[in-house]
């Protein structure tokens, strides 16, 4: 089951990956400022991330995962088709966008939630690496066909757009015939200090709820909302090719070919480690190697050391995110879950807002993008500082 979310994903993430590509720089050609590109990418990722927590308290109360990511992944199809017939006027592009996070948001706390519940006990790490690592051979995969079809099409991006709603639809397809859900959890939180409920018991929403998340989720929830203060969206990197380094319009793909290559095929390996040894040493790696990677891009002085920053931020996608997901399947109680992960959505949301309208704000007054990747690089050691201090104890406790 796993595999068929991890495939379904795959899908999703190949159409959305060629949106998210061209969408910064198509937005810039209709003549968008980069703090208006930074907000409304903001707003996007803000908007889907509230609503990954509306949803993934909606799927705990009524035990519904599918159902979610149903409703979740067809509003996704509407806005490929949206895009595809109205790409040459601003307000749809930017309303699909919208739309498409919006249906990412509903679908992703209870397809997280239900890969936590359908994964082994001693093997939940592996499983979110083994999900994330198709999900992002499905991005790396969707960059390699929009550099295709840039290529033959000599940059039409109404056919580039067009083609995301063949891969969206069969996932659609794929999730309403195959994806089942289990009777049964297969495994209860192997670290919460919170008693779960009853098997029969189905909770119902209720703020104080958010109090049994316990105090360990909330000390990683806010080491997480300090760390994505830095880690701006990818919109930003294809950008700083485009426009620092010359890239052609029809090799921006390849900037998230490589960002997804490396994110792939670090999550898979990061998941099995993570089983295995303390997760928290991990995070810490992660967050070194997104300062590393501001590093680079700051002092990039040409193409080779450009991808290499980009290939250093894909592998901290792939140790933090595996990391942080894992962690709070198992430190939540399993009827919480996915009220656990929609508050980790919330905050991802609240930080990805303020970091993206800031960076962009940052490159409109200094007019570089190498700016935005020195504070980026400030901030990061702030995260890194702030696990060490509130999650400390955790670390000296290797099966926590």
């Amino acid at each position: 089951m796993v595999w068929l979310v991890g495939i379904i994903m795959f899908c999703a993430n190949l159409a959305s990956v060629i949106v998210y590509t061209y969408g910064g720089v198509y937005l810039k050609k209709m003549g968008f400022a980069s703090m208006n590109v930074g907000l409304i990418e903001g707003l996007a990722e803000g908007t889907s991330n509230i609503m990954k927590l509306v949803s993934g308290v909606l799927s705990d109360a009524f035990r519904r995962r599918k159902v979610l990511m149903m409703i979740g992944y067809g509003t996704i199809v509407i806005a490929r088709y949206l895009l595809a017939l109205w790409s040459m006027f601003a307000i749809p592009v930017v309303m699909a966008r919208i739309m498409e996070r919006i249906g990412n948001g509903v679908q992703a706390a209870p397809r997280s939630a239900l890969v936590g519940d359908i994964s082994p006990p001693k093997r939940i790490g592996a499983c979110y690496g083994l999900k994330r690592s198709l999900a992002t051979l499905g991005s790396f995969t969707g960059a390699a066909v929009a550099l295709l079809i840039m290529f033959m099409t000599h940059n039409n991006y109404r056919i580039l757009f067009a083609f995301t709603v063949i891969p969206t639809t069969i996932g659609f397809i794929l999730l309403l015939i195959k994806v089942k859900e289990p009777h049964q959890i297969k495994h209860a939180a192997v670290l919460s200090g919170i008693p779960s409920y009853a098997p029969k018991y189905r909770p119902k929403f209720n703020k104080a709820n958010v109090k049994l998340l316990g105090g360990t989720f909330w000390k990683l929830m806010t080491v997480n909302f300090i760390f994505l203060l830095a880690r701006m969206g990818e919109t930003f990197l294809v950008m700083y090719g485009r426009y620092t380094f010359h890239l052609d319009e029809s090799l921006l793909p390849t900037v998230m070919m490589v960002f997804n290559v490396s994110w792939s095929l670090s999550s898979y390996p990061v998941g099995l480690i993570a089983d295995k040894m303390n997760r928290y040493w991990l995070l810490c790696l992660g967050m070194g190697t997104l300062i590393l990677s501001d590093f680079v891009l700051s002092t990039a002085n040409g193409l080779v050391a450009f991808y290499f920053g980009i290939m250093l931020w894909g592998i901290q996608y792939g140790t933090t995110q595996n990391i942080f997901l894992s962690l709070i399947s198992e430190i939540v109680p399993e009827n919480l879950r996915g009220t656990g992960l929609g508050i980790y959505w919330i905050t991802c949301t609240i930080a990805t807002i303020v970091c993206d309208t800031t960076m962009g704000r940052i490159i409109d007054c200094y007019d570089s993008m190498r700016a935005a990747f020195i504070t980026s690089g400030c901030v990061s050691v702030l995260g890194l500082m702030s696990l060490i201090v509130i999650m400390g104890y955790k670390i000296r406790s290797p099966n926590k």
